[in-house]
Order: C-alpha cells, then structure tokens, then sequence
C-alpha cells in the first residue's frame, strides 16, 4: 500500500519540446558534450512541469530516448537497425513501424540504459521528491523485432521474449541496487492482446521477469490499448484480461480510464482487494482539457469502488503523443482536483 492517499503520479513519458524534437533529427550536428547538455536541459523541463503541476511522483519524461540509438533497442547486440517505414503515407498506425532485423545474438552488454536515466533524474530533482522510472517488459519490447524462419534461433515473439526476459530482468536489478524506489514495467502489449493470447503465459512471464526486485522496490505496470500517433490497437475491453492478471506481481495496477468514458469502473473494486489501482483519468489522445471539476467528480467515483488508500490517479498512458501545452494544463488540472477530493475528505494531512 501507497504512503498517501489518493496519489497523483504519472506513467513515464512526456511530450519532447519543439526544440528537442528538432535536434533528435539532426543528431549528427552535436558532439557529446552537446548531447549530454541536451538531455540534462530536456529532462529539468519535463521535471520542471511536472513539479509545477504538483505531483506526488514524477518521472524524468523519457526525455533523453531521443532515437534508436540512445533508446533501449540501440542497447542491444544481435539486431540491425530498423528498414524504413513499410508505409510512408495515409493516416497515422501501427504498421507504419519498421521491425529491427535479428542479425545475431541477442544480448545487452551494457544494460539498457535506465540506471544513467535514474542517477541524472535524482541528480535533477529536489531532495525528496518521490520518483519513478519506466522499463519495457520483454513481451512488449519483443514487439519490434521481427521472427526469423521456423528453424532458425529465433522462430517467434514468445522465443524472443524469452531471450529479452533475462536482459530486462538484470536492469532491474540494476535499478533496485542504485537505489530506485519506484519502476513502472511497461507491458502495454498483454493487454493489447490479451484478449487473443493465453493470459496465464503472460503473468507467468511478467511475474518471472520481476521476480528478483520483488519487495525491494514499488512495482507498477499499466494496462493500455496502444496510443501511438494517438491511436489504439487493442481490443479496449480488460474483461478479457482478468481475472488472470490479478495474480501480476506488482504493487500498482493502471487501468486506462477516461478515453474509454469509464467503461468497467467497477473492475478496479477487484483490484483494490489485491493491490493498488491507478486510474488513467486524463485521456491522453484527446485534446478536450479535463476540468479539475470534472476530475474531482471522476475521483468520487472511483471512491464508489475502491478506498482512498489504495487509489491512485494518472494520464491514461504517457504523454508522449500529446502536445505540450495540453498535457501541461491536463495534469495541472488533474492535480487540483484530485486536491479538491482529498480536501472534502479530510486526507489533507
């Protein structure tokens, strides 16, 4: 159980500033002094944001995975970088993605990274401020790299996820040893698909990967439905999910709320009962602006199922895909009336 209740966190990434975004197209006109600069200055504004919105955890935004090369696929031996989009053009989607080629054995000498994340995010951030940091699970990052042939080391997802599992487990530890209290293990492609995969296999591979860090840290992962350009790709239904994914390992479950309208609130009653449950209660793909009145209304519906100290509220899914200014005045407003809730209920203290 959270130390406080009714917490305001968020899930990990957010959204780049204009200047970023820019230089992460044009890398090769920085040394790496300037590179190291960039990141110091992107992660103090995504900090600076997130502490102006008042919120109780906070994260470094993800703001120093800037391409291929500096996020995690950029840390891994065995594969080619990824071929061009296979669809250039039409709407945004899923399959205008490239997967990364399996050239040979995969392996991550050097870890995935998130440690120098961590360390610059403590670094960074003021002096007791709770933070929290994400990794990919090795299911969802399994995603991006494409099978071979049926004979080959690497046939299919399931195998390579295997290969994955021991390389994301490694950087947990990683992360619990150098002190991180709080990590989300991103597995947003369980639920995507869970609907159509053997759910069982899934908490058996989630609960193998974080087995290890198991009460030295809180664990978290949050359940969406996709949201690249914007956009889901799962079946947006958690009926077919549970209850398998009760038995996940972790000490926080999110559930995407409010781009849903709230559908299934009434699940989060049966994860209370097992753990704490996060609320996605900002839609992160609309740019409707959620009132702190109609937060607070959403929060006193949530209390309907669940008690104040196992709730905890947050953005559906990072902020990457939205701009800037909204998921600024979202989360200012998130906060505020999650504040007004905890006012009228006496949780101030």
């Amino acid at each position: 159980m959270k130390e406080k209740p009714l917490r305001t966190s968020v899930i990990g990434s957010y959204p780049f500033p204009g200047w970023l975004e820019f230089a992460s197209r044009n890398l090769d006109q920085f040394g790496s002094a300037d590179l190291a600069e960039m990141q110091d200055d992107a992660a103090m504004v995504a900090i600076q944001d997130q502490l102006r919105a008042g919120l109780d955890v906070i994260t470094d935004g993800e703001q120093t995975r800037l391409d291929f090369n500096l996020s995690f696929y950029g840390y891994l031996n065995g594969i080619a970088l990824e071929p061009a989009s296979p669809r250039r053009f039409g709407p945004p989607a899923h399959d205008q993605r490239g997967k990364h080629e399996i050239v040979g054995r995969i392996a991550a000498p050097r870890g995935l990274g998130t440690v120098g994340e961590y360390e610059r995010l403590r670094r960074l951030a003021p002096a007791g401020q709770r933070l929290k940091m994400s990794v990919p699970g090795p299911y969802t990052m399994s995603g991006r790299i494409q099978p071979k042939h049926p004979r080959h080391r690497y046939p299919d997802r399931y195998v390579i996820t295997e290969e994955l599992l021991p390389i994301v487990q490694k950087e947990l530890v990683r992360l619990a040893d150098a002190g991180c209290e709080e990590v989300c293990v991103d597995e947003p492609s369980m639920s995507c698909y869970g609907h159509r995969e053997d759910t069982k296999r899934f908490v058996d591979i989630f609960n193998r990967t974080v087995e290890p860090v198991v009460g030295r840290m809180r664990l978290c992962t949050h359940l969406c439905f996709g949201n690249y350009k914007g956009h889901a790709v799962g079946y947006r239904r958690y009926a077919p999910l549970f209850p398998d994914f009760l038995e996940l390992k972790v000490d926080e479950l999110h559930l995407e709320m409010a781009s849903r309208e709230y559908a299934e609130l009434e699940i989060i009653g049966k994860v209370a009962e097992r753990m704490d449950v996060a609320v996605g209660i900002i839609d992160v793909k609309s740019y409707f602006i959620e009132t702190p009145e109609l937060v607070a209304d959403k929060v006193r519906a949530c209390l309907e199922f669940a008690p104040a100290d196992r709730l905890v509220f947050a953005p559906d899914c990072g902020l990457s895909q939205t701009a800037r200014w909204a998921a600024r005045q979202k989360l200012e407003n998130m906060v505020e009336g999650v504040r007004r809730v905890r006012r009228e209920r006496g949780l101030d203290g």
